[in-house]
């Protein structure tokens, strides 16, 4: 049986992944019966979220949180704060963090050429917690866990103009700098990396309320399209 604290993990990976949209429902009964919980588990999961600022309850019950420009601003100044400032602490990066950092590497860039955009939002958000884990900071992995997630919803919401390219190049950037034990090199990388996603956010602009259900009917390819007309 999975406990409230990894049903809220789960929801949280499935954020980073863009499968939960801003704004999406989570009804209790159903994910009682996802996770085949009772919905006191369920909802004590979701009341951890709403600490974590992903979840937040209302009215019509819970969903998913939809971040303001205000508080996309102060995710992302929260995030170079902890990031730059963990870099700029370091005193030398051990062999196998930085090991385990290219092999993230390797499988964002090898999700970059694959049709699945869950698993590439996934690492590259996922990059940011892992090089708080490979440092030997399991407290700074956590908070940025959840501040990534909410970073990620705001690309969403806001249409980032980022892309996964770039990104990938700007982590393989920071790695590199790491490995030539250029610490504060890699703090400044690490700072202008979260500044250009930011910059990437369309923050001015009004997020589109039919924005998922423009996705699902947009037009396609008739696949009956070659079919020979019915006769009537």
């Amino acid at each position: 049986m999975m406990s409230p604290a990894a049903i809220s993990d789960h929801i949280i990976a499935a954020i980073l992944a863009q499968r939960l949209q801003p704004g999406a429902r989570l009804v209790e009964t159903q994910l009682a019966a996802l996770f085949a919980v009772s919905r006191t588990q369920v909802r004590e999961s979701l009341h951890r979220l709403v600490v974590r600022g992903v979840v937040q309850a209302g009215a019509r019950g819970w969903s998913v949180v939809e971040p303001t420009p205000g508080e996309a601003q102060q995710a992302f100044l929260a995030r170079r704060v902890i990031e730059v400032g963990l870099l700029h602490h370091l005193d030398r990066v051990e062999p196998r963090a930085l090991d385990q950092l290219r092999d993230h590497l390797q499988r964002e860039t090898a999700a970059l050429a694959a049709p699945d955009i869950a698993v590439r939002s996934f690492l590259l958000g996922d990059f940011h917690v892992c090089m708080a884990e490979c440092l030997g900071n399991t407290l700074l992995a956590d908070t940025l866990r959840d501040l990534t997630a909410r970073t990620t919803l705001m690309a969403m919401l806001y249409q980032s103009t980022h892309h996964a390219q770039q990104s990938c190049a700007e982590h393989a950037d920071i790695v590199d700098a790491l490995a030539r034990g250029e610490l504060e090199w890699a703090g400044r990388l690490m700072d202008s990396h979260i500044r250009a996603v930011e910059r990437g956010l369309q923050l001015d602009s009004t997020p589109d309320p039919l924005q998922q259900l423009r996705f699902a009917l947009q037009p396609f390819a008739n696949p009956c399209s070659t079919l020979s007309p019915s006769k009537e």
